[in-house]
């Protein structure tokens, strides 16, 4: 008990001391950031104006993605079914059930995915695991110490907290959802508010300062989540390397035992430290809050003589700086900035790319119902899925996994990078914001149209609308690129240049003399001296980005191009709120249908909120399939087949895939890992069809692993294309695609007419058999008409006794009786 009391209080004093340091670098920079906000707000800042409309909250009220899956429970080593639903802060909630989702019961665990990665096979777990524990001797390919229920695991691996394990039953299911947690990390790596214009940049320039000040150039893979989580980083990063050489050569036992019991040992301080820094870290933020007025005030009394003294520091620092950043520029930067811009170009430009198709291929869909004669139901049904495009992780996922390839080569070990995760997972957040100002943009555009000229001519109205915001989107993608890949070499190339001329440097200090004492809060000559150095490298790197642009290797608009104001009533459409597709055309919806809230404006009708989810094919009750959320038949991912009473999940020129040989050795292993019994409600048979529609509940009951978890999960991805793909060099305009597609829709028209024609002719004489009370007759035409017929439409009916009824065959026989 004493042991592990000293151990608490070595790391509490460990995180003291580094959050003491990090505090003295804060309290320094926030002054200096409280000057440079007010200095852009006084003198304001130029820009390339954006052509696209940006919603402000788009989430608003949604939910991301809901499904179930298995989760490995530590505590009694089983896997357990869990309902799974990630809200609009992308933290993802486990729950026993979608029944205690529903009732509003908190989840059961909650996860932050900030700094995790999203694993997909127990071998790249295992080297995680095996690189991350000292003096650990297993083989590669040794054992782990968990046993994955199924072939396709799922894993949320960290360097410091908590391990989460779950599975699937398929490749597929396995790719889906592997897609969701990377889409939950993105969003959650991506936690600092850009609009806190003081308190952002004095966090970031002083974690940045405090590395380097330890040694530590370059990008930090774990400047990722909300502040109080980057600074828990920042602690376990001096104290995990301590700990691991002091507690690692202690663990006893087997390899398996002693990695699950440093895992434990890690998380447990992590959670500590979290906790610690997160209360000194909001004191911190609120001491330099309270002094924030009096600062402002000086500030904007004595801008300008702050202004001339920064100046004139300036000068004098860059007359002992230039000279030695220009040559270390010219001989050792100058050479790579060409490879370093085309190795982030290159899978940059394919990712908006393919953003830009995406977003083609919906609005084709949407012409192709719009020539088809789908109504305002459908065009309402197809506008409120389009306005969630953009947060689909499914949908998005061949845009995001274009960036992945993002490779700097044998150039991240010169220049210091530790990873490239930082660059590819800010240009998915770009493209993300891309996609959704397009969608926006457009919803925007053709409401405005539709309330000028009405509905007549619809699919003439789409079209005009797609191509205005398709030549928005190309500007606005140039535009975010290239400010992308300045950005991003400068976060490249900054921290090499500065950490080799912070040696020759040295009388940087005596500077600090030129500096009047009333200004010296909001003038550091360390910030000073890297705005010097960042002058330097910034001609370079602007000229380069200039050259890709000319020579057009990847759609870039030159700089001279600028489409200033080019449609000023754009503008005043931003001002307004969203438009509400489901109230505007969305119909008399079936109760159920819909999920959550009321749409905005207090309409009485209510919106969809769960942007996308994951559904069990086959077995929807023992998994509480997502099919029984509301809102889930508004919102299909793929075209499905139905064939004998069974959908089949189909992707794109792609096969059903062969249900998975069940061996009696696998049956047995999942058995004894996963609980082997699961209380569901059991399908509706026939027998007990009439209680259910009495109102009685349906049947619960009990299912071993042989009768539901062996079926295949499925899960609802993005709607298939029908229109054939041409090359880039090749492709049809949207108008040509849609008069090839005309003629085969009118002979699919023409023949089911057909076929309704003869039901409807057969009815009839049923009718009238019926009152001659003609028995020969009511089995002729049954005979002859009917059972030659294909089924009929679920909308073909008959009105018999003033009722509306479905005619099939079993309708016949009882008039035949």
């Amino acid at each position: 008990m004493c042991g592990q009391e000293s151990k608490r209080q070595y790391n509490l004093s460990r995180t003291r001391g580094v959050m003491k340091e990090f505090s003295d670098v804060y309290e320094q920079q926030y002054p200096v950031a409280l000057f440079n906000s007010v200095r852009f707000e006084i003198e304001g800042g130029g820009g390339t104006q954006s052509q696209l409309l940006h919603r402000k909250d788009p989430l608003a009220g949604r939910s991301i993605f809901s499904g179930s899956l298995f989760q490995y429970l530590e505590e009694n080593r089983k896997w357990r079914n869990r309902f799974v639903s990630v809200p609009n802060s992308y933290i993802i909630s486990l729950y026993d059930s979608k029944a205690a989702h529903e009732r509003g019961l908190h989840p059961k665990v909650s996860i932050n995915c900030a700094g995790y990665k999203a694993l997909t096979s127990m071998e790249e777990y295992m080297e995680l695991i095996n690189s991350s524990l000292p003096d650990t001797k297993g083989k590669a390919g040794s054992n782990p110490f968990i046993k994955c229920a199924t072939q396709f695991p799922l894993i949320l691996w960290h360097p410091y907290a908590r391990h989460h394990y779950f599975c699937v039953m398929t490749e597929k299911e396995q790719k889906k959802w592997h897609a969701v947690l990377q889409d939950c990390i993105r969003h959650s790596n991506n936690g600092l508010p850009e609009d806190c214009t003081v308190q952002t940049p004095a966090f970031t320039d002083a974690v940045r300062l405090y590395r380097q000040a330890k040694g530590h150039y370059g990008t930090w893979d774990m400047m990722c989540g909300t502040p109080t989580q980057i600074l828990a980083n920042l602690v376990m990063e001096t104290l995990d390397p301590e700990l691991k050489n002091t507690i690692g050569p202690r663990l006893k036992g087997k390899i398996q035992q002693r990695q699950r019991n440093w895992m434990l040992i890690s998380d447990a301080v992590y959670r500590q430290v979290l906790s610690q820094t997160s209360g000194q870290y909001q004191a911190l933020v609120e001491a330099c809050e309270a002094q924030r007025a009096p600062l402002d005030a000086r500030l904007r009394t004595d801008m300008d003589q702050i202004i001339t003294s920064k100046e004139h520091v300036s000068s004098k620092i860059r007359a002992l700086v230039l000279p030695k950043a220009e040559q270390l520029l010219r001989n050792n930067v100058q050479p790579y900035i060409n490879s370093i811009l085309d190795a982030l170009m290159e899978p940059t430009s394919r990712g908006f790319s393919e953003v830009r198709d995406v977003f083609f291929r919906e609005l084709v869909e949407i012409s192709k119902n719009s020539i088809n004669g789908g109504g305002k139901e459908k065009l309402g049904d197809h506008m409120e899925r389009l306005s969630m495009l953009a947060f689909h992780p499914v949908k998005m996922q061949s845009c995001y996994e274009k960036v992945e390839q993002l490779n700097l080569e044998g150039l991240q070990q010169r220049f210091s990078v530790s990873s490239t995760s930082v660059f590819v997972n800010r240009a998915q957040i770009l493209m993300g914001e891309q996609m959704d100002n397009a969608v926006y943009t457009f919803e925007q555009i053709l409401n405005q149209s539709l309330e000028a000229k009405g509905e007549s001519d619809l699919c003439k109205t789409i079209q005009r609308c797609q191509d205005r915001v398709l030549k928005k989107y190309d500007y606005d993608s140039s535009t975010v690129r290239k400010k992308f890949f300045r950005e991003a070499l400068l976060q490249i190339i900054i921290p090499y240049m500065l950490q080799h001329l912070s040696p020759s440097c040295s009388p940087l200090p005596r500077f600090k003399e030129l500096i009047f004492e009333d200004f010296s809060r909001f003038l550091l000559v360390e910030n000073v001296f890297e705005e010097v150095v960042l002058q330097s490298v910034t001609k370079d790197i602007m000229m380069a980005v200039k050259e890709a642009a000319v020579q057009r290797r990847h759609n870039l608009y030159r700089d001279s191009i600028i489409l200033s104001n080019s449609d000023p009533n754009l503008n005043l459409l931003g001002e307004t709120s969203p438009v509400d597709w489901t109230t505007k055309f969305g119909g008399d919806e079936p109760e159920g249908s819909f999920c959550g809230g009321m749409a905005e404006g207090g309409s009485g009708k209510k919106r969809r909120q769960v942007v996308s989810m994951i559904q069990l094919d086959g077995v929807p009750l023992p998994y509480e399939s997502c099919l029984e959320v509301p809102g889930v038949e508004l919102i299909p991912e793929e075209d499905t087949d139905v064939s004998d009473g069974k959908k089949e999940d189909l992707g794109k020129d792609e096969e059903p895939l062969p249900p998975e040989p069940r061996s009696p050795d696998s049956v047995d292993e999942i058995r004894d890992l996963i609980n082997p019994v699961v209380e569901v409600v059991l399908p509706v048979s026939k027998e007990n069809q009439s209680d259910v529609a009495n109102g009685m509940k349906p049947v619960t009951g009990t299912i071993t692993m042989e009768d539901g978890v062996q079926e295949q999960i499925t899960h609802v991805t993005t709607m298939v294309d029908d229109v054939p793909r041409k090359s880039p060099q090749d492709k049809m305009s949207p108008q040509t695609i849609l008069q090839q597609l005309v003629g085969s829709k009118k002979q699919e028209a023409e023949k089911e007419h057909q076929e309704e024609a003869a039901i409807k002719n057969a009815i009839e004489e049923i009718e009238i058999a019926v009152q001659e009370d003609d028995r020969e007759r009511i089995a002729e035409v049954a005979k002859s008409d009917l059972e030659s017929s294909p089924p009929p439409a679920k909308d073909s009916s008959s009105h018999l006794n003033g009722e509306e009824k479905i005619i099939d065959p079993v309708d016949v026989e009882v008039i035949l009786a």
